[in-house]
């Protein structure tokens, strides 16, 4: 669970789709499929419901589809956001061929999913602790939507905390 202020997210129990495997801290296997979470507005997630995901054109690993098998990472965004306002997404992912973008200014940081640059790979992946994000978080991109499935979603839940209380705290 993970808390910030008055809200917490937290993921309720729930049976794992058959075939998907549940979030770590390796390298996701080639061709898996996994749980994973994206952080989104109410509102974009309503049209991400309907219409499915689209491709950011810009980002740490340049053009794709920004997920996290973290949910912690991913209730962060977006970041503009009060945290009253977002939603995460639940959704299934097959990785298809995984590469591991484990430091900064890696030759293949935006040109992973480019034929003329070396193999083609369907996500890039960015260990925790990396150097890669600010969180020290997991952070994958994944190029084609069409690779993910929204099982469904993630509401963040009031808590009662002492009056007075501002603290922050993270749970796990």
């Amino acid at each position: 669970m993970y808390q910030m202020g008055q809200i917490s997210w937290e993921e309720d129990d729930f049976k794992v789709p058959d075939g998907v495997k549940k979030m770590g801290h390796s390298i996701p296997n080639c061709g898996k499929t996994y749980l994973m979470y994206h952080g989104t507005s109410q509102a974009n997630a309503h049209a991400i419901r309907s219409d499915g995901f689209r491709q950011s054109q810009k980002g740490m690993l340049g053009p794709g589809v920004y997920l996290s098998r973290d949910l912690n990472k991913a209730s962060r965004y977006p970041l503009e956001l009060a945290e009253s306002e977002r939603v995460v997404l639940r959704v299934k992912v097959n990785v298809g061929n995984v590469i591991a973008i484990n430091y900064k200014n890696h030759p293949r940081q935006y040109t992973w999913h480019d034929a003329q640059q070396g193999p083609v790979f369907d996500t890039a992946w960015c260990p925790p602790n990396c150097g890669m994000t600010k969180s020290g978080l997991e952070e994958d991109c994944v190029w084609d939507p069409q690779r993910i499935e929204v099982v469904d979603c993630i509401y963040p839940k009031q808590r009662g905390f002492p009056s007075g209380y501002s603290g922050y705290s993270a749970y796990k």
